[in-house]
Order: structure tokens, then C-alpha cells, then sequence
């Protein structure tokens, strides 16, 4: 949600920040904006409503010369999607521009106070608000932009990353964050500096990165150390980390869309998620997490997950597993409900945080508000340094590489993986699993990625499917045990990228009022792979057959009772059932993902979606 970039250093800095846009963009946005300041000292900014690429035929041909710069991805909330409300914004003097991503609760007021003394403003924003903000604070106080940026910053309320350039301090950028995730690439010596929202525009030019804390204020001055302190002026002594991001995965490999090309990296980068983790040779799965904080987890009364969309869906699976294996309560929370409830949370619980971008707000508020309560948190992200695993006790990467597109695919694997291993190493801790039966969990996990790889081969026999169900307004999604989940994953990739509308549901509670919406032009999606409720579930097939639903099954290689009810069926590989979700996901990945490409939409970008959801 909104991306920034910023560059200073020896290089011109409009190539750096436009690529820097362009990897950016998975996380949803409705305009895009780049200011450069030149070796004149005139800032020259270019803004254009829709994609980076119509930025770059705005700038074409004029002077975008120089080497600091801002540049800025808009997902709109105060204010339109036009060119007027597209950021960097520039003060009334003319001298500060300015990118924000956030929400600055308390900007009407601020507005009024500041055309009280005479400021005018340009957009309906209330980034432009908090730069007013700061250039008055310059005026009043005859402050350096630093110290205006810390005194501005502590009269809003709200979230808020920025960062702000002066003309009158031509070889200085002041950036802030306060929930909203900020980082910054340090190149050789003190002559470069680069700062993005993540660290996705910084990989390539270098892997030394700082990650900001809450209400911290960092200077990035030439030829000068980086420089970072409190709002109140207080030094920061910081650690730099080095990041190891494959930047062949912020491209597309071939594939016509990220999505596309994420769902075909499954195999590989769940054999990336287990690598160094699942041992078969040794007869064991190894987490550090669960080795150093053994007596925590197995002494815990009850787990609670946090998560939301997609992270939803992983943990409600999670949950399933480590009650089955672990024989540990575990109760499951929208992040968004869970940090407003009031819920019952304190010492012996262990809260676990579910997030691919690690830096989703709901969740990072709903861990703080279980930390000061005294829960122990266990982060289970994909971005590392992410603002949730460095909030976290402990924790476990999901490692399966950036994800680029807005509907999650092998982050959903990559979760459910993680969940799979820390259950079943906590039940080896617990001794609430067999030997024997930890031993073939362990053989069938092995095996998950060549099984996925054999689901990816039907891809033309997906996609010549999808073209049967493209003109449909509404779809079912029914599953069963570990598979329920699964339908709501489904559903939930359906509705984010082909505008479908579709609901999932437990199939049994089919009967209870979604089975009066069947009829010859509702599509019913079972997830019927072979389980313990196979019997159950083709009850309820049949019952929608009886009604004269299009049924589409997903089904375990081999089943010949469900074809003879079936509109269509796709074949999965036979796993054991507490893997289930991790096979018959992957034809729902695909058939959602042709749906939408077949009736002309952008799957990468789908309408008013964000990648990582950092505001409220």
C-alpha cells in the first residue's frame, strides 16, 4: 500500500528512483510521482494518474537531471486518484517536496490552524498537510529541516514514512517512520544512500540495509554518516543488516504475470522453506525457534493466531494441526477484531503473528497490544526485518522469496509449510506424537513439492477448464476438515482477481442457507480429495447435483465415484490428509488465475487491492 523511494548519492537519480516505482508496484496503487533536485537547485517533479510507465512518458524529454530524488506510489485515501493529490507535494514556498505513505488522523485540524496563518494548499491530502506543517515549523523556529521534520512529527497523529527534501539543503534527505514501514540501503562509504518502503528498490545497488523503528528520524547527509534519532533529538545507535534477496524473482521469468510465475515457483521455494529444516535422513525437523523457547511452547495453556486474508486461512489450518498433534488449544483472530475486543491475553499464552509482508497493521498493533499484556510473540513472516519479526520474541521465515503478486500464492504454501514443520517439531518436543508417526509426517512432507509439480503439469487442462466458467456471477466453495480452509482460500483468490463473486464455505453448513442460491448456473467448488470425510462430502456433492449445480471437484487421483457425479473434476496427487491443503490449493491457484485472464484483467494489480495493507 503506497511505496517510496529515495536516492542520494553520485549517480543521476531518476533511473534509480523510476526502477525503484516499477518494483514497487506489486503493492497496489492509483498514481505515481518522482521529484529530482538538479545541481541548480531547482526541483523539477512529474506526477501522472495510473501506471509508472505513463510517469515515465510524463517526464520524457523534460530535465530530470540530478543525483537526490523522492518518488512515490499513491494508493489514495485522503483525496482523489488525480494528478492534484499524487504525491511528492511541494510546499508553498516552493522549497520542501515531500512522500508519504500513511495516514495522519488529525490533518483537518492541522489544515485549519495552518490557513489560520496563511498556508494555502494545493490537494485535498493530508501528506500535504504535515509538509505545510514542517515548512512552518522551519519559518517560526529558523530550524534546519531535521529538527522542523522531529517538532512537525510530534503534533500528528497517526501513521506515517516520509521522506523530504530542501532545496536550501541540496545533500540532505530527512526521512521518519511510525507504523509504516521504512528501510535504508547504505552504499560504499558515506557517498550513497537509498530509502524504499522495502527492500525489494534497494537490492542491486546493495545488501547493507538499516530498518527503522516507530517515531525514529533519520538524516542521510553526503559525504556524513548516517545519522538517526528519537523525536526527541536523542542519538540512535542502529545495526545495519544484510539482506539476501534474489532479485531474479522481482522479475517475471518468462511468465505473462507475477502471479502466474509464483505459482510455478511452489516446488522450489517449499523445498527453500523445509531446506536446513526438514531432515528425513536424520529423522527429524529442526527450528531453532522451537529448540531455544522449548519450555514456553510445550508449557503453554493455549495458543492464538492473528492474521488476516490469506494469513487467515493459513492459521485456521494451523490451528487444525496443532491441536491434532500438539493436543494444545489454539484459537484463531481476524487481527483487525482481535486488537479492538479486548481479548483475554496475558502470561502462558503464546500468540503466534501471521503476515507475508510483515509489516501488515492490524497484526503489528494485535501483537504489541499481546506483548504488553505479557503473551510471548511468534512471528511467522516472509519479509525479513519486517517490522513484526523484529516485534516478535521469536519466529520463524517462511523464506519463499519476494512475493510480487497482489493475490498471495506461495506465500499461503510457504505459511502452511512453516505451521507443518512447528507442529510436528513441537510435538516431538511435547512427546504427543508417535515415532512412527512423526516419522512418516515427515516422509509425506518431503514429498510435497514433487507433488505439486505434477498438479502444475494439467495447467493447459486448468486453463481450457476456466473458459467454461468465465461468465459466471457467482460461485460456491465447499470443503471439509483441513480442506475447509482451503475454500475459503479459493473463494478469496476468485473474488481478488476476476471480480467473481464467491463465498466459501464448511460443506455441511451447506444445508443451513447457501444451498438456496443452487441452481444450473451456480458452480459448486468441493474440495474432495480422499479424508476421513470423504463419504460426508460426497453427501453433500450429491445434494447439489440433485439441484442441478455445476459441480467441479477437486479429487485424489484415481477417484472414479466422484466423476460419476461431477460436471468436471482435476485430479490431485494422494498425500495424507493433514497435508491435503497444500495439493488442493494449487488447482484453485490456477483455475481463479485463468478465470481472470480470460475475461482481459490485470491479476498482478487487481482494482483497489493492496499487497501489504500498512494503514488501517
Amino acid at each position: 500500500m503506497c511505496g517510496i523511494v529515495a536516492y542520494l548519492g553520485c549517480r543521476e537519480a531518476y533511473p534509480i528512483l523510476i526502477r525503484g516505482l516499477h518494483r514497487l508496484e506489486y503493492r497496489g496503487y492509483d498514481s505515481a510521482g518522482v521529484a529530482v533536485l538538479n545541481d541548480e537547485g531547482k526541483l523539477n517533479i512529474y506526477k501522472a494518474v495510473g501506471k509508472v510507465s505513463n510517469l515515465e512518458q510524463v517526464a520524457e524529454g523534460h530535465d530530470c537531471s540530478g543525483t537526490i530524488g523522492i518518488a512515490h506510489t499513491r494508493w489514495a485515501t485522503h483525496g482523489a486518484p488525480n494528478e492534484a493529490n499524487a504525491h511528492p507535494h511541494i510546499s508553498q514556498s516552493g522549497d520542501l517536496t515531500m512522500v508519504h505513505n500513511g495516514i495522519i488522523e488529525n490533518a483537518g485540524g492541522l489544515r485549519d490552524q495552518l490557513k489560520a496563518k496563511g498556508f494555502s494548499f494545493r490537494s485535498e491530502t493530508d501528506t500535504e498537510v504535515l509538509l505545510q506543517l514542517i515548512e512552518y515549523t522551519q519559518q517560526k523556529h529558523g530550524a534546519d529541516l531535521a529538527s522542523a521534520v522531529r517538532s512537525a512529527l510530534k503534533k500528528v497523529i497517526g501513521a506515517y514514512a516520509i521522506a523530504v527534501i530542501d532545496r536550501k539543503e541540496p545533500g540532505t534527505i530527512v526521512a521518519a517512520r511510525k507504523s509504516s514501514p521504512l528501510a535504508v540501503g547504505l552504499g560504499e562509504g558515506n557517498s550513497e544512500f537509498f530509502i524504499a518502503s522495502d527492500a525489494s528498490p534497494i537490492a542491486g545497488y546493495t545488501n547493507k540495509v538499516v530498518y527503522l523503528n516507530d517515531e525514529e528520524v533519520v538524516v542521510c547527509r553526503r559525504g556524513e554518516p548516517l545519522y538517526i534519532t528519537t523525536l526527541n533529538a536523542d542519538k540512535v545507535d542502529f545495526r545495519t543488516k544484510e539482506i539476501d534477496l534474489d532479485v531474479t524473482m522481482l522479475d517475471k521469468g518468462g511468465f505473462p504475470h507475477f502471479m502466474l510465475k509464483e505459482i510455478f515457483d511452489q516446488p522450489s521455494v517449499l523445498r527453500d522453506c523445509m531446506r536446513g529444516r526438514l531432515l528425513p535422513a536424520h529423522h527429524r525437523i529442526i527450528l531453532s525457534a522451537v529448540t531455544e523457547h522449548r519450555e514456553e511452547l510445550i508449557g503453554a495453556k493455549r495458543y492464538l493466531m492473528v492474521s488476516c486474508g490469506t494469513s487467515w486461512h493459513a492459521a485456521l489450518i494451523g490451528k487444525q494441526l496443532i491441536e491434532q498433534f500438539c493436543r494444545i488449544p489454539v484459537e484463531v483472530a481476524y487481527a483487525s477484531e482481535f486488537r479492538y475486543s479486548d481479548p483475554v491475553v496475558g502470561p502462558g499464552d503464546v500468540v503466534f503473528a501471521i503476515s507475508q509482508s510483515g509489516e501488515t497493521a492490524d497484526t503489528l498493533s494485535a501483537i504489541q497490544m499481546a506483548s504488553e499484556r505479557g503473551a510471548m510473540v511468534f512471528g511467522i513472516v516472509n519479509a525479513v526485518g519486517s517490522s513484526i519479526a523484529r516485534a516478535s520474541d521469536t519466529g520463524t521465515y517462511i523464506h519463499v522469496g519476494p512475493e510480487i503478486g497482489v493475490a498471495s500464492t506461495k506465500a499461503f504454501t510457504g505459511q502452511t509449510t512453516v505451521l507443518t514443520m512447528l507442529a510436528l517439531a513441537i510435538a516431538r518436543e511435547k512427546g504427543s506424537i508417535s515415532e512412527t508417526d512423526y516419522n512418516d509426517a515427515i516422509t509425506e512432507l518431503e514429498q510435497i513439492p514433487d507433488k505439486i509439480e505434477r498438479i502444475l503439469a494439467k495447467n493447459d487442462e486448468i486453463k481450457a477448464l476456466a473458459k467454461e466458467y468465465v461468465d459466471k456471477k457467482n460461485f460456491l466453495y465447499l470443503g471439509r476438515g483441513m480442506n475447509f480452509p482451503v475454500a475459503l482460500e479459493g473463494a478469496l483468490k476468485l473474488k481478488e482477481i476476476s471480480y467473481i463473486h464467491a463465498e466459501g464455505y464448511p460443506a455441511a453448513e451447506m444445508k443451513h442457507g447457501p444451498i438456496a442460491l443452487v441452481d444450473e448456473d451456480m458452480p459448486v467448488v468441493f474440495i474432495a480429495t480422499h479424508h476421513n470425510l470423504y463419504e460426508k462430502i460426497l453427501s453433500n456433492m450429491q445434494e447439489v447435483a440433485a439441484r442441478k449445480g455445476r459441480v467441479l471437484a477437486i479429487v485424489s487421483e484415481g477417484d472414479t465415484v466422484v466423476k460419476g457425479i461431477a460436471e468436471h473434476v482435476i485430479e490431485v496427487p494422494p498425500t495424507a490428509n493433514f497435508l491435503s491443503p497444500l495439493v488442493s490449493v494449487i488447482p484453485l491457484q490456477l483455475l481463479a488465475y485463468h478465470i481472470a485472464v480470460s475475461k482481459g484483467l490485470n491479476v498482478d494489480q487487481p482494482r483497489n487491492l493492496a499487497k501489504s495493507v500498512t494503514v488501517e
